[in-house]
């Protein structure tokens, strides 16, 4: 295992341990994020959804594995992550794949891929079969994901 190898499994055996802190502490200071529910975010964005999700996770658990070096700075891995949706008390069960960049022993660009329909479809029950695939609908579940996280940052300060 390379030193990138190992930051990486670093970053997911302290998401295991909801330990936002050390996942955070794996990032570079101007991380750029993206995945489907919250879009693309930013430096304290980021750091402040670890900090969110992890404050808030019930019932979580975690498994990550299939850590690949794409080339000296780009890497890839897959990631399950099971929990307890707290707006409806559903189990999700999330199956991601990650792909980061990484420079200077940090973790300079990360973006998760997911299905947001399957997502919606185990969180939202019948309303997300129905609708998870329609973009409209996409946007509302990005908009209420931004608007917990700016709620999130503005009782932080």
């Amino acid at each position: 295992m390379d030193r990138n190898e190992e930051l990486i499994s670093n970053f997911y055996a302290a998401f295991q341990r909801l330990d936002a802190a050390a996942m955070i502490s794996c990032y570079s200071d101007d991380i750029i994020f993206f995945d489907p529910a919250f879009t693309l975010l930013q430096g304290k964005q980021v750091r402040s959804m670890w900090k969110m999700l992890c404050a808030n996770a019930k019932d979580f658990e975690l498994q990550y594995s299939n850590i690949v070096k794409l080339d000296d700075e780009y890497y890839t891995c897959e990631w399950i992550a099971s929990y307890t949706f707290s707006k409806t008390g559903r189990r999700v069960i999330n199956k991601a794949k990650a792909f980061m960049r990484i420079a200077d022993g940090k973790i300079i660009e990360h973006s998760d891929g997911f299905s947001l329909h399957k997502w919606c479809m185990q969180a939202l029950g019948f309303s997300g079969w129905l609708l998870g695939w329609n973009r409209w609908f996409q946007h509302r579940i990005t908009k209420g994901a931004r608007k917990r996280l700016e709620e999130y940052m503005k009782a932080e300060l």
